[in-house]
């Protein structure tokens, strides 16, 4: 009762929506980098959403499946095959023992996932299956997935109820420009206004230095009060610090539990999927909001996967 490993794209990990807790004893959460598609994605195929599914980052895997499974892919387009054939994102399709289901490079965005009714029986480590690379535990092995790998399921469905409405609308996103809506602080007071103003009404490019821990963005640099080093402090989920460069890095899933360098901003959890289907070149704006307002956002956002949940599971 296995997938199959036959190829396994740039960076394929398995991923569920992190280990919480352990932050405090200097283990990073990890989990998917793009929490809402493997959320969706779980939901499609009737599993919680925090079941653990499988990350491909700008290139995608080809497996082959022992037993018969309901599956579902969401997030980035990397042009899923089964078996030849096309089969489209954010709906559940099944598949048969020996079906081979393959995915290319991404189209739009950069970050592709895919779930299997009934998860994914890999060991659970500090209350997550989640693959953490840099300690080398959770997912397979502590590592990322390669050729040969032989992954089962905890309870494989060859079918689901409604199998043909399990779908939801997908609209491919050509925008290359994402607006991320932010709120200040905690150090924002480490900066002059001119250096606030810089960073709000500035255009930052996304570059090629990054990886599950952090994101560097190229653009105007933020202006100092005094210096970039703090006293060490807690470091969230798209934090953005301000090294002594100047210039932000967006923190991400595996990024270190603390840090010294002063965090202008955190970026809302509701639009950090945005920002982790960004590609290299791809162009970014802050936008200010009160905290009032984002934890509104993240109200609507709750409310509709409440609704997921109802209609799916």
């Amino acid at each position: 009762m296995t997938i199959r490993i036959i190829r396994p794209g740039l960076l394929t990990t398995i991923q569920d929506l992190g280990r919480t807790g352990f932050q405090k004893f200097g283990v990073s959460p990890s989990g998917a980098m793009d929490r809402r598609a493997l959320s969706v994605a779980n939901l499609l195929v009737g599993n919680a959403a925090g079941e653990a599914g499988l990350e491909m980052t700008l290139t995608g895997a080809e497996m082959e499946f022992t037993v018969p499974n309901v599956v579902a892919v969401t997030g980035g387009n990397f042009a899923p095959v089964l078996n030849g054939a096309s089969v489209p994102l954010c709906a559940a399709f099944p598949v048969k023992a020996g079906d081979t289901l393959s995915f290319g490079a991404a189209q739009n965005g950069c970050r592709c996932y895919a779930a299997f009714a009934g998860g994914l029986n890999v060991p659970v480590v500090m209350g997550s299956k989640s693959t953490n690379l840099k300690c080398g535990i959770g997912g397979f092995e502590g590592r990322k997935l390669k050729a040969g790998d032989e992954i089962g399921f905890s309870a494989p469905a060859a079918y689901l109820p409604d199998l043909g409405r399990r779908f939801l609308d997908y609209r491919e996103p050509k925008e290359k420009e994402a607006t991320l809506r932010v709120v200040l602080g905690p150090q924002d007071d480490c900066f002059t206004e001119a250096g606030l103003r810089t960073f709000l009404e500035s255009t930052y490019t996304v570059t090629n230095r990054s990886d599950r821990m952090g994101c560097a963005l190229d653009g105007p640099k933020v202006e100092y009060r005094t210096k970039a080093d703090i006293i060490s402090d807690g470091i969230p989920f798209g934090a953005v610090q301000i090294p002594s460069g100047g210039k932000p890095i967006l923190m991400l899933s595996d990024r270190q539990t603390t840090g010294g360098y002063a965090k202008i901003a955190t970026v809302l959890s509701t639009d950090l999927p945005l920002f982790v289907q960004r590609k290299a070149g791809d162009k970014i704006h802050f936008e200010k909001i009160s905290m009032r307002k984002a934890q509104a956002a993240r109200r609507r956002e709750f409310r509709e996967m409440l609704k997921l949940q109802d209609k799916f599971l």
